[in-house]
C-alpha cells in the first residue's frame, strides 16, 4: 500500500471524528493508500500532544504554516474554526496539499469562491466533510430517487433542531463556544446546522432558485470568553426558511438551538408524485418509504432496515440485522476519498459543490435581514 501522510489541523470533536475515520477506513475498506497519521497541529503545544499521543499521531506542529511548508505531508485536513479555513485552504492548495475541509466552507461565499479557485488552478484533491450524505440510508435514498421511483418531486422538508444555547448566562467565543462567535462562526445555526440540511437537500433534490427566511437572535448579548466583556451577539440562534427547487419543487427547512428537549434531531422528508421518503438522524440506519403502487389494502409507510449487505456501504461492516452509526459516516467519507486517488476522480462533495451550499446560506441571511425572497447566486 502506498503511503498517505496526514496532518490534522485542529483537534476539538471534529478533529477526533476525523482521526478516528484515517484509523479505521484501511481496516474495513480494501484501499490502495495507507493513511498515516502524521502530525497534528494546535496553539496549545500540550493539547495537540496529548490528542497526539492519544491518536497515535508521529508528532505536533503549533503553526500551521511550517505545517503546510513540510515536504512529509500529503494532506492537511481542516479541523478548525470556520475563520481559518479560507487562509489554511488557499495556502495549502499553493503548497500542492490534497485537502479535506470541515464544513461549512467559508464564512461566506466570496471567501469561498477564492478557496475553489485556489484547488482548482493547484489541481490538488478535495472534500468539505458533509458527512450525512454518507449515511447508508441517506445513500440509499438518492439511489431511489436517481432511478425515478419518487417521479417527480413536489416536497422537501428539513429541520435540525438543538437546546443548548438557551442558558443567557452561556458566554461567547473561546476554544469551546467559538460556534457563538460570529467573528469566527461566520454565523449560527444556519453555516452550522442548516448547512448540513442544505447539502444533503440539493444532492438529493438539485440546485435552489431562491429561498425566503426569517433568523432571529434570542439573547442579544453575552459575555465574551476571551475578553470577559459583555458584547453582541452576531449570530442567528434560529432560522426558518422557504426555498423553491430549480425542479419546480417546494421547500422548508428550520433550525434552531432553542428547542428544548433536542440535542441534534435532524429529520427530512420528500414527497414525489408515485412515493416518498422521511429519514431520522436518531434512527438513522432505517429509512421509512412510502409506495403508492402498492396493492391498496396494504398500502401504507414501510420501515426499512438499511444494514444488508446490498444496502450502501454495509458490505464493509457487520452481518445483516447490526447497525452501524454517526461515526461510521466519516470512515466512509474518508474511504471514498481515498477511492477518488485510486481512480483520479473528484471526491464529492468538492470545494465547488460545497460553494453552492454556501452560496445558499448567504441567500438564506441576506433575506432574514431584508424579509423578502432571494435569489441564489449560481456556481459558475
Amino acid at each position: 500500500m502506498k503511503k498517505l501522510n496526514i496532518a490534522l489541523i485542529g483537534y476539538g470533536f471534529m478533529g477526533r471524528t476525523h482521526s478516528n475515520a484515517f484509523r479505521q477506513s484501511s481496516k474495513f475498506f480494501d484501499l490502495q493508500y495507507e493513511p498515516v497519521l502524521k502530525c497534528v497541529c494546535a496553539r496549545d503545544a500540550a493539547k495537540a500532544q496529548a490528542f497526539a499521543d492519544n491518536w497515535g499521531y508521529e508528532g505536533i506542529e503549533t503553526d500551521w504554516r511550517k505545517l503546510i511548508e513540510r515536504k512529509d505531508i500529503d494532506v492537511i485536513d481542516i479541523a478548525a474554526p470556520n475563520n481559518v479555513h479560507a487562509d489554511i485552504a488557499i495556502a495549502a492548495a499553493k503548497a500542492g496539499k490534497m485537502i479535506l475541509c470541515e464544513k461549512p466552507l467559508s464564512m461566506d461565499g466570496p471567501q469561498g469562491k477564492k478557496m475553489v479557485a485556489a484547488v482548482e488552478k493547484a489541481g490538488v484533491p478535495n472534500s468539505v466533510w458533509y458527512n450525512y450524505r454518507r449515511v447508508p440510508a441517506v445513500t440509499l435514498a438518492k439511489k431511489l430517487i436517481d432511478e425515478g421511483r419518487l417521479g417527480r418531486i413536489f416536497h422537501y422538508r428539513a429541520k435540525f433542531l438543538q437546546d443548548w444555547t438557551i442558558n443567557p448566562e452561556l458566554p461567547q467565543g473561546g476554544a469551546g463556544l467559538w460556534r457563538l462567535d460570529v467573528k469566527v462562526a461566520g454565523s449560527g445555526v444556519t453555516g452550522d446546522l442548516l448547512a448540513h440540511c442544505i447539502d444533503t437537500a440539493i444532492w438529493l433534490n438539485g440546485g435552489v432558485e431562491k429561498v425566503n427566511a426569517m433568523t432571529e437572535t434570542f439573547v442579544k448579548e453575552r459575555k465574551h470568553s476571551l475578553s470577559g466583556k459583555v458584547e453582541k451577539v452576531g449570530i442567528d440562534d434560529a432560522c426558518a426558511f422557504l426555498a423553491r427547487f430549480k425542479n419546480g419543487s417546494l421547500a422548508t427547512f428550520e433550525s434552531t438551538r432553542y428547542a428544548r428537549g433536542h440535542k441534534a434531531l435532524y429529520t427530512l422528508e420528500i414527497n414525489g408524485e408515485h412515493a416518498s421518503i422521511a429519514w431520522d438522524l436518531h434512527d438513522l440506519h432505517r429509512l421509512q418509504w412510502f409506495d403508492h403502487k402498492d396493492e391498496g389494502q396494504v398500502r401504507g409507510w414501510r420501515n426499512l432496515h438499511i444494514s444488508d449487505s446490498d444496502h450502501p456501504y454495509m458490505k464493509h461492516w457487520w452481518v445483516p440485522g447490526l447497525q452501524i452509526g454517526y461515526e461510521h459516516t466519516f470512515t466512509h467519507q474518508f474511504a471514498d476519498f481515498v477511492k477518488s486517488l485510486e481512480k483520479n476522480d473528484p471526491c464529492s462533495p468538492s470545494f465547488r459543490e460545497a460553494l453552492e451550499t454556501q452560496y445558499i446560506c448567504d441567500a438564506v441571511l441576506k433575506s432574514g435581514k431584508t424579509g423578502r425572497w432571494e435569489k441564489v447566486t449560481n456556481v459558475k
